[in-house]
C-alpha cells in the first residue's frame, strides 16, 4: 500500500475491486430469472457486458427504472440504488466495485421483509450461505435467500410514499453501523491509499521529480475463488 513519503500502491487500479459474474438463471415467483435485489451503502458499482443479454432493475427515491444490459453495456449506479440483475440469456457481467474489500466485508443489505433486518444476527441468519456446506445446500440456501429478498424488493415497489423505502434505508445504515470502523480501516489502506499514491506522485512531478517512475511493477493474478453463490450469481473473486 502507500504510506507517507511513497507513491507505490499495490492494489488494482483506483482501489476498485473486480469480479466475473454469470447471472443466475433461477426463475423467481414473477416468471423472472435473476439475481437478489440489494443495496450497497458506501460503493458505487458498475456492470460491464461481456456476454449474453438481460437487464438491470433499479429502485431509488426517483422510482423504479430498467437498464437494458448487452454486449458492450457499461452502467453503474450510486450507493443506495437497489438492484435486482435479470437474466433474459446467458447474461454474463464483469463487476467493478468501488471501494475494493468493502463489498466482501459487508457493504450490501438484501432487501429483506422489515422482520429479518431488525439486528445484525436475525439478518445473518437469513442470509448466510455456509463455505463449507455442499454445493447443493449452497444453492438452496443462496435460492431461498434471494426469493426472500424478492418478497421485501416487491413491497418496496408497490409502495405508496416515500416512508418505506426511508424506513429500509434506516434499517440498512442500522445493520452495518457495527462494522463501520472496519470498514473505515479497510477504505484507508485501500481506495484513499490509491489516491494518495496519484498525490504524491504529483508533488513529486511539481518539483521535478520523476523517480517514482522507476519503481514500476507489473502484476496479474487468476481467480482465487471461482464460482461462488454471490447474490447475483455464481461469482469468479479476485484477492482484494
Amino acid at each position: 500500500m502507500v504510506s507517507d513519503g511513497e507513491s507505490v500502491f499495490a492494489g488494482l487500479p483506483g482501489g476498485v475491486a473486480v469480479s466475473r459474474l454469470c447471472v443466475y438463471d433461477w426463475p423467481a415467483a414473477d416468471g423472472v430469472r435473476g439475481g437478489t435485489p440489494h443495496l450497497h451503502l458506501t460503493c458505487s458499482e458498475a456492470y460491464v457486458v461481456t456476454g449474453g443479454r438481460g437487464a438491470v432493475q433499479t429502485l431509488t427515491t426517483s422510482g423504479y427504472e430498467v437498464t437494458p444490459l448487452a454486449p458492450g453495456t457499461v452502467a453503474w449506479f450510486t450507493p443506495g440504488t437497489i438492484h435486482r440483475l435479470v437474466n433474459e440469456d446467458d447474461l454474463r457481467i464483469t463487476v467493478l466495485m468501488q471501494n475494493g474489500g468493502l463489498p466482501e466485508a459487508g457493504d450490501a443489505v438484501l432487501t429483506l421483509p422489515p422482520e429479518y433486518l431488525t439486528d445484525p444476527q436475525t439478518y445473518a441468519a437469513a442470509t448466510a450461505v455456509p463455505a463449507d456446506a455442499p454445493e447443493a445446500e449452497r444453492e438452496r440456501i443462496a435460492r431461498a435467500r434471494r426469493d426472500l429478498a424478492l418478497e421485501g424488493y416487491r413491497a418496496l415497489r408497490e409502495a405508496t410514499g416515500p416512508e418505506p423505502l426511508a424506513a429500509f434505508h434506516r434499517a440498512a445504515a442500522a445493520l452495518v453501523r457495527p462494522r463501520l470502523a472496519e470498514w473505515r480501516e479497510r477504505w484507508r489502506r485501500g481506495a484513499h491509499a490509491a489516491a494518495a499514491a496519484t498525490g504524491e506522485q504529483l508533488d513529486r512531478l511539481e518539483r521535478g521529480d520523476a523517480t517514482h517512475l522507476a519503481e514500476a511493477v507489473v502484476r496479474s493474478e487468476q481467480p482465487c475463488e471461482q464460482g461462488r453463490f454471490g447474490m447475483c450469481g455464481r461469482l469468479d473473486v479476485y484477492r482484494q
